[in-house]
């Protein structure tokens, strides 16, 4: 369980992954090797799953961002997950409470994408039903 400075480690990372360990360091008042040590815990205990990149405004404009929330046929739920998992459209996978049970977020690389991968999820078994949200823009 990620302490306070490991949640402002954190933050410090959400809002710049490139920041050099050094940078890190001076920002939150610790050593190199005590930031280096964090991070590679932090990782190592799955807390931080990747570093990535968000493009700017208009770099990317065929892509197409949604959400799919999806109803489960409970037996099923396990097997379901495994098959959305390797669909390479898949940016998240979450549960959730309510009337949907998972809620996908994907990143396609243009509407004919979008389609396809929502046709896959909506073929694998155990999926009762979806309803799909494109993201327009982002505006906070």
């Amino acid at each position: 369980m990620p302490d306070a400075t490991d949640r402002r480690l954190i933050a410090a990372l959400r809002r710049d992954a490139r920041l050099p360990v050094s940078s890190l360091a001076a920002a939150l008042g610790l050593s190199r090797a005590t930031v280096k040590a964090r991070i590679d815990r932090l990782v190592a205990a799955g807390v931080i799953s990747r570093f990535t990149v968000e493009l700017g405004t208009g770099q990317e404009d065929d892509r197409v961002r949604a959400i799919v929330l999806i109803e489960l046929e409970g037996s099923l739920s396990r097997a379901v997950i495994r098959a959305l998992a390797a669909l390479p459209q898949l940016a998240r996978l979450h549960s959730t409470n309510g009337n949907w049970d998972l809620v996908a977020e994907m990143d396609c690389a243009d509407l004919r994408d979008f389609d396809a991968a929502l046709r896959r999820i909506r073929e694998v078994p155990g999926v009762v039903s979806s309803q799909s949200c494109l993201l327009l823009d982002t505006v906070g």
